[in-house]
């Protein structure tokens, strides 16, 4: 009598198996079949960093091989072959195994001109991004999008999962702290990859003048937004774990502190800690200059004390579909010197939390002590319309 039981046990448990199984994520990069035949005799340019690859070669390099007439490359921070330290200047260069020309979108130009422009038929943009306001590659792709839409150039652009499209979290940029590592009115964590989040650049209007890009988009094969992603290449320099991009959203807020955020370790964005907080906590860490990394850190070879976050449980973040803001209310309350805890003139590598939480309420609410509740009170009702509004340009429903 057990062994008709065992039977459709094992059976149920055979199909569960089956039907659990998650068919591999394809890049649209990986996908040449798609798009090989539309790069045929015209001239390309690239917009491309060390994470655009086609199996794990570089994108360039593989399409070079392939015949493709890539024209030019342009380089966003952190360089054409990403190993340029944050936030320094790339200049224009010539890539020494392709000999193709570099122009630097990291240097005396954030927007190709329409000279550079001028004998290109196609751009592509293949970059990985992460997820968050302040990274930088939304602000390239605007950038890319604009003048390809004011030189009538189309652009296709080869997608990526996002590895924090999970989490859509965080205030409404209030355009008056538009920057450098914020200027569209997104929340922090904008859970979209790159091709919906230029279909959202389209569809809202945000290029000068209302200017429209023509769009091209490879859309990534077998991908939901809240599949678990790892990056096969660190986006950049100090992003250089699966457990640094996730925590990235939370954690890239003590930029706009005189908590040093682990710049100057092998472990950026995983550790956090002051000198002045000894008495308060055991873990300690001494940053010191790295090249390629962070050259002149804050407390530069002064050791600090703080939080571990290398082996903190990232599930249980993920599974609050929150970014953190405890350890932002918990250092604060800690830290000794009040008035000098959002003072980001202590380094150049430091940044203003106004521009980084994209609002002055923010760093208010900290310091009045309000609670996360309240803090996230005030984040409504503009959250709740970009998760409506960000729906009609989503790829992966």
């Amino acid at each position: 009598m057990k062994r008709p039981f065992i039977l459709l046990f094992m059976l149920v448990i055979g199909f569960s198996l089956s039907y659990g199984q998650q068919k591999k994520i394809i890049t649209g990069a990986d996908q040449t079949s798609l798009y090989l035949s539309y790069l045929k005799d015209k001239r390309i340019g690239m917009v491309v960093n060390n994470t655009s690859v086609i199996g794990k070669t570089s994108s360039v390099d593989s399409l070079h091989s392939l015949g493709i007439n890539i024209v030019k490359i342009f380089g966003p921070e952190h360089g054409f072959r990403g190993n340029a330290s944050a936030g320094i200047h790339v200049d224009d260069e010539v890539d020494a195994k392709t000999g193709i020309k570099v122009i630097s979108l990291y240097g005396k130009e954030s927007k190709p001109s329409p000279e550079s422009l001028s004998d290109i038929d196609l751009m592509i943009f293949d970059i990985q991004d992460v997820g968050a306001r302040f990274y930088t590659y939304t602000i390239t792709l605007h950038k890319i999008m604009e003048a390809c839409a004011e030189n009538d150039k189309e652009l296709l652009i080869l997608d990526r999962p996002n590895p924090n499209g999970y989490l859509i979290d965080g205030p409404i940029l209030d355009l008056n702290y538009k920057s450098g590592i914020g200027i569209h009115p997104v929340p922090i964590a904008h859970g979209m990859t790159v091709g919906e989040y230029a279909q959202m650049i389209n569809g809202e209007g945000w290029l000068a003048n209302g200017v429209k890009c023509k769009l091209k988009i490879i859309p990534v094969a077998n991908y939901k937004h809240d599949m678990q992603y790892t990056l096969p290449i660190p986006p950049s320099p100090n992003l250089n774990t699966q457990q640094s991009i996730l925590l990235y959203p939370s954690t890239c807020l003590f930029e706009g502190t005189v908590i040093n955020l682990g710049r100057g370790t092998k472990f950026p964005f995983t550790v956090l800690g002051n000198p002045l907080l000894k008495d308060t906590y055991f873990f300690s860490f001494t940053p010191k200059s790295i090249k390629g990394m962070a050259e002149t850190p804050l407390f530069q070879d002064v050791e600090c004390y703080g939080l571990d976050l290398r082996e903190y449980d990232i599930e249980k973040l993920i599974k609050t579909k929150k970014i953190n803001l405890q350890w932002m209310i918990e250092f604060y309350k800690a830290y000794p010197d009040k008035a000098k805890f959002f003072d980001y003139t202590q380094s150049k590598e430091m940044g203003d939390i106004n521009k980084l939480a994209g609002t002055a309420l923010f760093k208010q609410q900290i310091i009045e002590g309000k609670s996360e509740a309240e803090i996230r009170k005030s984040w409504e009702p503009g959250l709740s319309q970009y998760k409506k509004m960000h729906k009609q340009y989503l790829l992966y429903k």
